[in-house]
């Protein structure tokens, strides 16, 4: 069983990769209640690295569970990446330890860019997309055969000066920038589909219900989890996360 957290589609692809070929189930977390199979089956957390720590709703998510739950099982977690993990899985590991549980392998997987709202940060370029979702393949092989083996370990691109990545700028990121309070709407380009409001993974889109069209608004009730999915999903990047954001690329898994 994988319990995964995915924005803009990447990391459920992988999730859902490494269940089929493990078969077993892979469930999304925010879309299903929490449920324990009383098998000896391998159980593991799939999630998107935020700022070079994991997302705030994984992390509750490990808080939720019941207290060793899971402290016989042999625990898996694989984290996609635009490019580095930093010491996200340090954290991520003593939230489990909280728990009572104990984590065996942690993989990381590289996959396509998805954070715009920073001066140097973009989509990638389409050869870079592709060349990654090329590896990404075999790099889901390798994982499958570890867990089949019951192996234990990191395999992590941490980059370098991890410590700092995670524990200054990803702290920095994450306590001040994963929020809604800059998104807003291009008018003019909006064709009220709604897609936004349907792709994003906790609900935090409302209707304005503005001349009886959809026209989306923003929750502001600190649920955002700054995975971008409206921003990525949206048919005629009407949305915006900030000025900066006008000139940045789109992408989601399946694009």
């Amino acid at each position: 069983m994988i319990y995964y957290f995915s924005g803009t589609g990447n990391t459920k692809w992988v999730a859902t990769s490494i269940a089929n070929q493990l078969q077993c189930e892979a469930i999304d977390v925010c879309k299903a209640d929490f449920e324990a199979s009383d098998t000896k089956e391998p159980i593991g957390f799939a999630f998107p690295i935020h700022g070079w720590q994991p997302p705030h709703i994984m992390r509750q998510f490990v808080r939720s569970l019941p207290h060793s739950i899971f402290a016989d099982r042999y625990i898996f977690a694989v984290c996609t990446c635009g490019d580095e993990t930093g010491l996200a899985l340090d954290i991520f590991r003593k939230e489990l330890q909280s728990r009572g549980m104990s984590l065996r392998l942690s993989v990381s997987v590289q996959m396509p860019n998805t954070y715009v709202c920073l001066p140097f940060m973009d989509t990638d370029p389409k050869d870079v997309e592709t060349t990654k979702l090329e590896m990404a393949g075999p790099r889901i092989a390798m994982i499958v055969d570890k867990i089949r083996r019951r192996e234990e370990g990191d395999y992590l691109s941490k980059g370098t000066a991890p410590w700092l990545l995670t524990h200054v700028i990803g702290e920095y990121f994450n306590r001040r920038m994963v929020n809604d309070r800059k998104f807003e709407v291009i008018t003019q380009q909006c064709i009220h589909c709604g897609k936004c409001a349907s792709v994003c993974p906790v609900g935090n889109i409302s209707n304005q219900g503005i001349d009886n069209s959809f026209s989306p608004r923003w929750n502001h009730d600190n649920s955002c989890t700054g995975c971008l999915a409206c921003y990525h999903h949206c048919p005629r990047h009407a949305i915006l996360f900030g000025n900066i954001t006008r000139k940045r690329g789109q992408y989601f898994f399946g694009q």
